[in-house]
């Protein structure tokens, strides 16, 4: 099942389902990405440690990558991008780019100092210096980064929040939803709307059913891995994902373990994206069939095997835990290189699994 979606040169493809897990294709102008896909966060217009020819390259063979409106404003600024281009030439990356549109690291990092109807003014975590974001400004910066998927405009309320906090971040998501969508794109530039509601389940269907109403190229849930329980994000997903528009994209937003994905994909989820591979790999932490290994541990000190004997990524192919480990303490930045790419390739290749899996097992759409 083919449906094109509103933005001229994006379609989405339903191909098999499996209960309410599904297996399809996103096509863009820039390349198809087969979904359910984890997308690594490039944050500032990288992929922590990684080259782009080594994104591209299998097994990792990343279709698609994120960056974010809000440190790419601040650094290296719309006048660069914009002089370069978009990202797309300035960091050499043609495969499609998905942008966060900052919501979420303003109300995270930055010192707010007002928060109104309008939008939010901040000063920046890198040199305090004062700035406003409103859903016009991220989708302009959006399109200065000319991404292929740009996100709107969303407050995001911590797991915690009161009811009454919620209620006022779920009108004003509505709000900059539509004035979001009303601003001007870049050409081509596809735009996926945000459900919030935190973990109140009626809040998330009436807020689904608000942002569902516009016409969205696809559909993210927000406002999950803030605060709440992993037993909290759980119910959220399986009460809601499957409710999200079945001929549109669905995307859950920072979540998270390779647990999170399965139940996520398992929920009806179709694009993921966390910095916990590239992150966790950085802190020593590698993920591997049999577990998660702490590579400054004693046991790897003599350990001449790879991180995981079942991965094809070239680290384990060609490095030992005892050189990794060697690496990390001695702060060598070798090491950061080799275990971001084996994280990612972890990541990759779990989500592939899980697609090959309900394809093969699944009802044909």
């Amino acid at each position: 099942m083919l449906v094109q979606l509103p933005t001229k040169g994006f379609s989405f493809e339903l191909l098999a389902t499996l209960g309410h897990a599904r297996a399809g294709i996103l096509h863009t102008p820039r390349g198809d990405i087969e979904t359910p896909v984890f997308m690594p966060v490039g944050t500032a217009g990288t992929v922590k440690a990684m080259t782009a020819d080594e994104l591209r390259a299998p097994p990792l063979d990343a279709k698609i990558i994120l960056g974010n409106t809000y440190h790419l404003y601040l650094r290296p600024g719309l006048e660069v991008l914009g002089h370069a281009g978009g990202l797309h030439k300035l960091a050499q990356w043609d495969r499609p780019i998905l942008t966060d549109s900052g919501g979420f690291q303003v109300f995270s990092l930055a010192a707010i100092n007002e928060i109104d109807d309008d939008g939010v003014t901040f000063r920046s975590h890198i040199d305090g210096s004062k700035h406003r974001l409103t859903p016009e400004v991220s989708m302009e910066i959006q399109r200065i980064i000319g991404s292929d998927i740009a996100m709107v405009f969303d407050q995001c309320p911590p797991g915690d929040a009161p009811a009454e906090v919620q209620e006022v971040a779920l009108r004003r998501t509505t709000a900059w939803a539509k004035r979001s969508l009303e601003a001007p794109h870049a050409p081509g530039q596809s735009v996926f709307g945000i459900v919030q509601g935190g973990v109140d389940l009626d809040r998330r269907r009436r807020h689904l059913a608000e942002i569902t109403a516009l016409p969205f190229d696809g559909f993210a849930l927000g406002g999950l891995a803030v605060g709440e329980s992993v037993e909290q994000t759980y119910q959220v997903l399986d009460e809601i994902a499957h409710l999200m528009p079945s001929d549109r994209p669905r995307y859950l937003m920072g979540v998270g373990t390779p647990a999170d994905i399965e139940r996520g994909i398992t929920a009806g989820i179709d694009m993921f994206d966390c910095v916990m591979p590239t992150r966790n790999a950085r802190n020593g932490y590698l993920f591997a069939a049999a577990g998660r290994i702490n590579i400054p541990n004693a046991a790897n000190r003599m350990d001449l095997g790879p991180i995981d004997p079942t991965c094809p990524c070239s680290t384990c192919r060609t490095h030992s835990r005892a050189y990794l480990r060697h690496l990390y303490l001695a702060k060598e930045i070798l090491y950061a290189r080799l275990a971001t790419l084996h994280n990612l390739t972890y990541y990759a290749l779990h989500v592939k699994r899980l697609r090959e899996r309900i394809l093969a097992e699944g009802t044909r759409a």
